[in-house]
C-alpha cells in the first residue's frame, strides 16, 4: 500500500508536471504568432536584397548593410546550397524549403533561418545569450518545476509524519498501551486530531483504572465472607450431616477459586509483560501439578523455557482442573517441542467441546453446551490464553485423529 506522504509528494508532482505541460501546449499554440512575424521578417528580406540574379558582390554589399551591427554569423544561400555571400563564419546550408523562418537551438546557440520568396535562404547564428528563445523557457520552465518539487517534499514528508506518529499511538493505545499519548505540534487540523486523541485516551484509561480497581476491591471484600462462612463450616461440622458439609466445603472452594481467578485477570489487564521471568523446566512443573489430580498421566520431554512460574503453574493448573470439572478420567498431558516452541497438550476421554465452540470457550463466563455438569467454564481457560500469549505463545482448542478436541498450548523458547 501506497505511504501517505508518497500519496501527497506523487500528486503535487502530477499537479507540476500537468502545469508545465499545458504550458508547453500553450507556448505552442500561441506560436503562430512568431511564425507570422518571421513571415513578415521574410518578406522585409526579401524586398531589401537585392534580385537573386545580381552579382555576388551587390549581394555581399546588401548583406553587411543588414547585418550591421548584428554579432553573428550571418550566411545567404542559393538555391542550390551554394553561398552567396557571407558575414562571419560561414554557415550549414538549411535542409528545409519553405517560405518563412526556423529557429533551431543546440550547444547554447540559436540559429535562425528565414527561406526567401525567390528559393533563397538567409541563416543567422546568434547566442542564446543574446536573447530569450523557446529552448531557454522550456528548461527554465523545467528547472522550476524540479524546484518546487524538491522543496515541496520536506513540507509533504513533515505534516505525513505528524500523521504516522499519531497512527503509532492509536495502535499502542489498541495493543492495551493505557498510558499512549502523542505530541501536539502546530495548530493546524492535525494538531487538533492528536489533542482529541490525546483526551480521548485518558477517558479510556480512567475508566479501564476504574474498572479495574472496582474488580480488585470487590475480590478482595469477597474474602471476609468467604472467611466467615469457612468459619461457620467449621463450627457445624459436628452437628451437620457429612453430605452437606461436602457440599458446602465444595461451594466456598469454588468461591475462592472464582476469587484468585478475578484478581489474576486483573493483575494482568493491568501489566503489559511478566513482572517475573526464570529458567523453567516446563516438564518438571508439569509433573507437580499432575501430581495434585487423580487418574492424570504425564508423558513428555524435558523443556526449559523462560517464563513465571506461578503465571505457568496456573495455566497447567487451570486445564487440568477444567479436565477434572467437564471431562472424562483419565487426563493425558503431554509436553512436546516444536518449532522454536514448547507444546503442552492435554485432553481426556471425553468428547469434549464441539467444534463451533473452539473459539467461545476461551471467553470470559462462556457456557458451554457439551459440559456434563452444565456450569460455565469461568475464567480458567480465558486465563490460560493470557498466561499463554504472555509468554510468546497462544491456546487452543484442536481435533485429535480420533475426532475428540483436545487443547493445545505453545509457549516461545529462549
Amino acid at each position: 500500500m501506497l505511504r501517505l506522504y508518497l500519496r501527497f509528494y506523487l500528486a503535487l508532482l502530477a499537479s507540476l508536471v500537468l502545469f508545465g505541460v499545458a504550458t508547453a501546449v500553450m507556448w505552442r499554440l500561441t506560436g503562430s504568432s512568431m511564425e507570422q512575424a518571421g513571415t513578415t521578417v521574410g518578406r522585409l528580406v526579401q524586398n531589401v536584397l537585392p534580385p537573386a540574379q545580381s552579382p555576388a558582390a551587390v549581394q555581399q554589399d546588401a548583406l553587411q548593410r543588414i547585418a550591421a551591427g548584428l554579432e553573428s554569423d550571418v550566411t545567404l544561400f542559393a538555391q542550390d546550397g551554394s553561398i552567396i555571400a557571407a558575414i562571419g563564419h560561414p554557415l550549414q546550408p538549411p535542409g528545409a524549403k519553405r517560405f518563412g523562418t526556423i529557429a533551431k537551438h543546440w550547444d547554447g546557440i540559436a540559429v535562425s533561418v528565414i527561406h526567401l520568396q525567390d528559393s533563397r535562404s538567409l541563416v543567422a547564428r546568434v547566442p542564446l545569450g543574446n536573447g530569450s528563445t523557446r529552448l531557454f523557457f522550456h528548461l527554465m520552465l523545467v528547472l522550476l518545476v524540479a524546484a518546487i518539487g524538491v522543496a515541496a517534499y520536506p513540507i509533504a514528508r513533515q505534516l505525513t509524519r505528524r500523521l504516522e506518529r499519531l497512527q503509532r499511538g492509536v495502535e499502542s493505545l489498541g495493543a492495551g498501551d493505557l498510558s499512549a499519548r502523542v505530541a501536539v505540534e502546530g495548530r493546524d487540523e492535525v494538531a487538533r486530531l492528536a489533542e482529541s486523541f490525546n483526551r480521548a485516551a485518558s477517558q479510556i484509561e480512567q475508566l479501564v483504572r476504574a474498572h479495574q480497581a472496582l474488580l480488585a476491591n470487590a475480590s478482595h471484600e469477597l474474602r471476609t465472607p468467604l472467611a466467615r462462612i469457612r468459619l461457620a463450616v467449621e463450627l457445624l461440622k459436628g452437628s451437620a450431616d457429612a453430605k452437606s458439609n461436602a457440599g458446602l466445603e465444595q461451594d466456598i472452594a469454588e468461591l475462592d477459586w472464582l476469587v484468585d481467578e478475578i484478581l489474576l485477570a486483573s493483575r494482568l489487564t493491568a501489566v503489559n509483560e511478566i513482572e517475573i521471568t526464570e529458567e523453567i523446566d516446563l516438564l518438571a512443573l508439569a509433573a507437580e501439578e499432575c501430581s495434585r489430580y487423580d487418574n492424570v498421566h504425564l508423558e513428555g520431554t524435558q523443556i526449559s523455557i523462560r517464563g513465571d512460574p506461578r503465571l505457568l503453574r496456573r495455566l497447567l493448573r487451570n486445564l487440568l482442573e477444567n479436565a477434572k470439572r467437564h471431562g472424562i478420567p483419565p487426563t493425558q498431558v503431554r509436553v512436546t517441542r516444536g518449532e522454536g516452541t514448547a507444546v503442552v497438550t492435554v485432553w481426556d476421554n471425553g468428547p469434549g467441546p464441539s467444534q463451533s465452540e473452539f473459539e467461545k470457550v476461551f471467553k470470559p463466563f462462556y457456557r458451554s453446551s457439551s459440559s456434563r455438569t452444565g456450569f460455565g467454564t469461568g475464567l480458567g481457560l480465558a486465563l490460560v490464553r493470557q498466561i499463554a500469549q504472555r509468554h510468546g505463545g497462544d491456546a487452543s482448542c484442536v481435533i485429535a485423529d480420533d475426532g475428540r478436541s483436545r487443547f493445545t498450548v505453545t509457549l516461545a523458547l529462549p
